[in-house]
């Protein structure tokens, strides 16, 4: 898909292939008795829930939200009689009309009751009886259930680690850095999105070698909103050295909408592997929303007095946003002489931040750069070597499922470095629209 979306060159005309959770009412193929094929049969899409309802106005809204996730469902009015339907669906969507006629199911997770007048006790006192994980209301929780079954398609897992890299002050080298972890990252197998959210930064494309290849960049997503599909997104990016990069055009764009970056990173998040943003240095707007996803943020800086106050300012507007900010210090000076500048370790204790290591000069890197080679991308050269380090440092096997971050992100907009730091909700949390069983 990539050359493709490059020739179009027009995010408007890409949307519809981009984009989940606008959904235009897709019904399907529908059998007697309501029954679409299994989910996943056929050329018909991915793997959809299961829907079991007889009501015409809720099923339509169903096939809806499961054409806007990209899922195919099987629908039916009653329990399955086919051995195994029931238990194999990944999600089980029961109107309230057949909830009575569910009562019998093999007890299983996974089941949502819905509908559209959840005010009757006997709706919660039948969500009870069916073992259902919520009762939704529709429309109020249309957005959630999209993601839900979004989540079915796309098979919902960890999310990537995701580090940002900002400069304590100009020049410092955090574009530098950013491209040498994620081309380090992806050398070692890791699925990897590099993320140029600095529109000043001249692209990093060019940093890369790879300003003609052909894919979307960020303009083409400016007017989009919801929810990404991961998989479209990573065809239609730009893919160097074994990454996928979504940098900026040569066109006069200098910003994007920041639902469109909220959007846009979390659908690179989901999946796993190694996400790295380049950030520019402030924190408002859209970046706002990038930091807001970040499980760790660098912070780099030479080893000056005049940098370390540049980057107390910088710390201080980072801090309050993202989880986890720690410093990478370049040592002062001619690159590759020893002395002269601050000690790494006073840089940290000046800035009241823990030292995430010392970047080192890497003069091949740097030859390197003239003709297109990425830094990073010799296995031997001493920049490579810290990142591998670095990435051994900072690996995250705890980090929140798929959805979990970037759905809190979006809760509180002044405060989001705290939301990163709230537990996560058990599985009776109350649903947008509707309540726990």
């Amino acid at each position: 898909m990539a050359a493709t979306a490059g020739r179009r060159g027009e995010g408007e005309d890409v949307e519809r292939e981009l984009w989940q959770g606008r959904g235009e009412g897709v019904r399907g193929d529908v059998r007697a008795q309501g029954a679409c094929g299994a989910p996943g049969d056929g050329p018909g899409g991915p793997v959809g829930p299961l829907i079991v309802t007889e009501d015409p106005v809720l099923l339509d809204d169903l096939l809806r939200l499961c054409a806007a996730a990209g899922a195919r469902p099987l629908v039916l009015a009653t329990l399955p009689e086919r051995r195994g339907e029931w238990e194999a669906a990944p999600l089980v969507l029961v109107g309230d009309d057949a909830a009575a006629r569910m009562e019998r199911a093999p007890r299983r997770p996974g089941v949502l009751l819905v509908g559209r007048d959840q005010g009757e006790p006997a709706v919660w006192q039948w969500a009870v009886r069916i073992g259902a994980e919520h009762v939704l209301r529709l429309p109020d929780a249309e957005a959630w259930l999209v993601d839900r079954i979004a989540d079915v398609v796309e098979g919902a897992g960890r999310s990537a680690r995701t580090v940002g890299v900002v400069g304590g002050r100009g020049g410092a080298g955090a574009s530098t850095l950013a491209c040498a972890l994620a081309v380090t990252a992806a050398a070692g197998g890791s699925r990897t999105v590099l993320v140029d959210a600095d529109p000043l930064g001249g692209g990093l494309d060019v940093l890369l070698g790879g300003e003609q290849a052909e894919g979307l960049r960020w303009p083409a997503f400016a007017r989009s909103r919801g929810r990404m599909a991961r998989r479209a997104l990573e065809e239609a990016l730009p893919e160097l050295h074994g990454l996928r990069l979504l940098s900026w055009d040569r066109s006069d764009t200098a910003e994007v909408p920041p639902q469109a970056v909220r959007a846009v990173l979390g659908a690179a998040r989901r999946g796993g592997g190694t996400v790295v943003v380049d950030l520019p240095r402030r924190a408002d707007g859209e970046v706002a929303e990038a930091l807001a996803q970040l499980d760790l943020a660098l912070l780099v800086l030479p080893a000056e007095l005049r940098a370390v106050a540049a980057a107390r300012r910088m710390a201080a507007v980072l801090a309050p946003e993202v989880r986890d900010l720690r410093v990478a210090v370049r040592p002062a000076g001619t690159p590759g002489a020893p002395g002269g500048g601050l000690a790494p370790d006073a840089v940290a204790a000046l800035l009241g931040l823990p030292l995430a290591g010392v970047v080192p000069y890497d003069p091949a890197a740097v030859e390197a750069q003239e003709t297109g080679t990425p830094p990073g991308s010799g296995p031997r050269g001493p920049l490579a070597r810290f990142c591998r380090e670095l990435w051994g440092r900072v690996a995250s096997p705890d980090r929140e499922p798929d959805g979990e971050t970037e759905g809190r992100a979006q809760e509180d907009p002044v405060r989001r470095g705290d939301l990163f730091r709230a537990a996560l909700g058990d599985a009776w949390a109350p649903a947008p629209g509707g309540a726990a069983a």
